[in-house]
């Protein structure tokens, strides 16, 4: 008689100490009111409303290039959010105000688990997509982008490792995307 094995989700360990502190003082910034209310502010932009209004602008006003951009957009995030979801599910991360007392969660997360940031890998997915098709964007875009990926850390969903590996991951899917599907800018 055979016996039913559960598989044990794999698991990152524990951040290291330095790790940790820095995640504590940014998350710290949180607690200034001006601090706070910018990057909650950011944080529910990159929720998806600041990325599906660029792709309905650049669809309505950008002519077939524009339409080009939002479908090239749109099917990135389709991946995107496969691909996070799936890691997420694998990794089971706990997000650092779960694990740690001190970390303050200064807005509900979407999800249970921190690795990766999925708010980060769109941002940078979508920045270096948009970008290939509108580089005079790069302006609002990349700012916005790097304030999103802060934004994680200092309302204390997001370890910094959890926003760097998003970062590298948001760049390679782009690359991806990219060479797969060359922009016509």
């Amino acid at each position: 008689m055979s016996q039913a094995t559960s598989v044990k989700p794999a698991q990152l360990p524990e951040p290291p100490t330095g790790e940790l502190r820095l995640t504590l003082a940014v998350n710290r910034w949180g607690a200034h009111r001006p601090v706070l209310l910018l990057f909650r502010t950011v944080s529910r932009l990159g929720d998806g409303v600041f990325w599906y209004t660029l792709m309905a602008v650049t669809a309505l006003l950008g002519g077939a290039q524009g339409l080009r951009a939002a479908v090239h957009m749109a099917l990135t995030a389709l991946f995107v959010a496969a691909l996070y979801r799936a890691m997420k599910g694998v990794v089971r991360r706990p997000r650092p105000f779960r694990r740690h007392g001190d970390i303050v969660a200064r807005v509900r997360p979407l999800d249970e688990f921190s690795f990766p940031s999925g708010h980060t890998l769109h941002a940078v997915a979508f920045t270096l997509v948009v970008l290939a098709y509108y580089p005079f964007l790069a302006w609002l875009l990349v700012p916005f982008a790097l304030l999103v990926a802060a934004s994680r850390v200092v309302l204390g969903v997001h370890y910094p490792s959890d926003v760097l590996a998003a970062i590298a991951l948001g760049a390679a899917i782009a690359a991806g995307s990219l060479a797969l599907v060359p922009a016509l800018a």
